[in-house]
């Protein structure tokens, strides 16, 4: 696979509860020099971010992070405020005690209802695949096909896993006519392009960048030439 086209398919992401401007202005910086698909970052930089970038890379961020358990009004609430901010794309998490209690159309009902305060901006559904049984994830990857949503994502990052081959292979098996986004743990370009391979359509990692800037800085290229 080419770097660039694998480029394209990243979320290059900063969601750490330390993160300040300057590292935030590094990852946007980043995603405009090497064409990624969005950048994801904390709710509270996406203004800022958006008018930094001025359209030079998707903004995304998280709403419901990392736990998920705030109520749908909160949501909502929080997915108007990063639509009014600029934001291109949003990420929520799933309430996982509903997922316990088998509590699927009430889930359901708060995608659609997250999905409606989104205003036209893609939806990613983070189940948290690391804190579900096989039957779970299965049940809500229905849950998301039967959604207005547009992604189902593996991970936050934050619940004590991330992505793996079995989970994104088992998403885009059973998650129908939604994409499939991996996340969490993703640290090098050969396990992006096999996620890939396996039915991702987008990759939320900051290690794949990494990478590809210490290979230029390995080859001393001053442009992209190496993409090609």
């Amino acid at each position: 696979m080419e770097i660039q086209d694998l480029l394209n398919k990243v979320d290059h992401t900063l969601l750490s509860t330390t993160a300040t401007w300057e590292e935030i202005r590094a990852i946007c910086d980043d995603g405009m020099r090497f064409h990624t698909a969005s950048v994801c970052i904390p709710p509270c930089y996406v203004k800022k971010a958006v008018e930094y970038v001025k359209g030079g890379v998707p903004v995304c961020t998280v709403i419901g992070f990392p736990n998920g358990y705030a109520t749908t009004l909160i949501k909502c609430a929080e997915a108007t405020d990063a639509v009014r901010n600029g934001a291109a794309e949003i990420d929520m998490v799933v309430n996982l005690g509903m997922v316990k209690e088998g509590r699927y159309d009430d889930i359901l009902a708060e995608i659609n209802a997250v999905k409606t305060s989104c205003d036209g901006r893609l939806l990613k559904v983070i189940i948290e695949t690391c804190k579900l049984t096989e039957v779970e994830k299965i049940a809500l990857c229905d849950v998301v096909s039967r959604s207005t949503a547009d992604y189902i994502k593996t991970s936050t990052g934050f619940g004590g896993g991330g992505a793996t081959f079995h989970d994104v292979e088992l998403m885009a098996l059973h998650c129908k006519g939604k994409k499939v986004k991996a996340a969490g743990g993703i640290r090098s370009i050969e396990d992006a392009e096999k996620f890939i391979e396996l039915g991702a359509d987008r990759l939320g990692t900051s290690k794949v960048v990494g990478e590809v800037k210490s290979i230029l800085n390995e080859k001393k290229h001053s442009n992209l030439s190496f993409f090609s």
